[in-house]
């Protein structure tokens, strides 16, 4: 008899050559699957919702995987944690029905990218941002954005080459504004949030980088819908680095409250 458990996790990707096993490389789910076999002994590879990429982040990964082990969630929570190193965290647990797919289950994810465009150098968040060195243009960004809401042919925003057949995919929301966050001046960074029902390879990062162009005054505000209609990787702006990426909610089918964790000013739909 067995049993599907589905798991929360958060972790910093920056040592990490992202979520999916790989050999010889240090992943998250590698990582995962010996904390899983020190606790129950069994040789497993859990299931992620995202397939993050090196050096990306994550504070709500949802994961699943298969058991013959008899112990309840919270004691699953608790004993990983303790198996797991300091970059990854267990936040919640619970059993799930045996058909349970975390990739199926994902209607909606919310991505944030962070950009440090202060005059100095970020210091305790500097694995967590992308350094710019100048001033951006905030509300150019925001103007931009506006053209990729909605449901779209993505093209232009996935690395190539690709094996996915429909680029199709819909951006609920698509903000960008200035935050101040700990130990650092007001308005020190600037953050994009993305929700959508799916992403392409690298779109986000894509889409960060394409943004910028237009905030460093590269490009026109309107340079950015040209782009998007014309299907070509080549006619957007370059993929952003990983470190600013973290993936910051997935929300199931299933659920019917938002995690208390996930709460946060920026969350709501614009």
């Amino acid at each position: 008899m067995t049993r599907t458990i589905c798991l929360r996790l958060a972790y910093e990707g920056t040592r990490y050559s992202g979520w999916q096993a790989q050999p010889g490389q240090a992943t998250v789910q590698g990582t995962l699957a010996e904390a899983i076999r020190g606790v129950s002994g069994e040789e497993l590879r859990p299931r992620g919702s995202s397939r993050t990429d090196a050096g990306v982040h994550a504070l709500d990964q949802v994961v699943a995987f298969t058991t013959e082990s008899l112990l309840e969630p919270a004691v699953w929570v608790r004993a990983i944690n303790a198996k797991l190193p300091p970059d990854i965290t267990v936040l919640s647990g619970c059993e799930v029905a045996a058909d349970f797919s975390p990739t199926r289950a994902a209607v909606r994810k919310r991505y944030r990218y962070r950009i440090h465009d202060a005059p100095w150098r970020p210091v305790l968040t500097r694995h967590l941002v992308w350094r710019w060195k100048t001033r951006l243009d905030c509300p150019a960004m925001q103007a931009a954005a506006t053209a990729l809401v909605g449901e779209h042919d993505f093209t232009s925003f996935e690395t190539t080459p690709s094996t996915r057949l429909s680029k199709v995919r819909t951006i609920h929301s698509l903000s960008v504004f200035r935050q101040s966050v700990p130990d650092d001046a007001p308005g020190a960074e600037l953050w994009i949030e993305v929700e959508g029902n799916g992403f392409l390879h690298n779109m986000v990062r894509i889409i960060a980088g394409s943004l910028v162009m237009v905030g460093a005054g590269r490009r026109n505000a309107e340079w950015l819908a040209a782009a998007l209609a014309a299907q070509s990787r080549a006619a957007a702006g370059p993929t952003a680095p990983p470190e600013g990426l973290v993936l910051v909610s997935t929300h199931l089918e299933t659920d019917r409250d938002t995690p208390p964790w996930q709460n946060s000013p920026n969350n709501s739909e614009r």
